[in-house]
């Protein structure tokens, strides 16, 4: 049996950028993607803290230290410049490794800055 859990968690991100006419994902600073332990390419789950909004995207990497949370193509319409979003990555594991596993959960500051946990 495989169990769906919590990969990774970036928190209350601030969104730095909302591109409608841009191929759709999402674009995460690399410094935050490494600390969450996300994956270029990866499917992950974005809810919108200010609307309620959840949608799904893909991941595409932005600089290291620049800080930026994109969201582009059809996502651009379910949040504005500015809206604090939560984008979560998931993983399948067997039960056993169930019981052990960590997520990797990122606190971030206005300018999407890593807070020390």
């Amino acid at each position: 049996m495989q169990i769906t859990l919590l990969k990774g968690k970036i928190h209350c991100a601030s969104v730095t950028e909302a591109n409608l006419h841009y191929e759709g994902s999402i674009s995460i600073d690399r410094a935050l993607l490494d600390a969450a332990g996300v994956l270029v390419n990866e499917r992950v789950e974005i809810h919108n803290v200010e609307t309620g909004a959840r949608f799904a995207t893909f991941v595409t990497e932005a600089p290291r230290g620049s800080g930026t949370v994109d969201l582009n193509g059809a996502a651009a319409r379910l949040a504005l410049t500015g809206d604090k979003i939560s984008i979560f990555a998931y993983v399948l594991l067997d039960e056993a490794e169930a019981k052990t596993f960590r997520p990797r959960i990122v606190l971030v500051d206005r300018e999407n800055r890593i807070l020390p946990v």
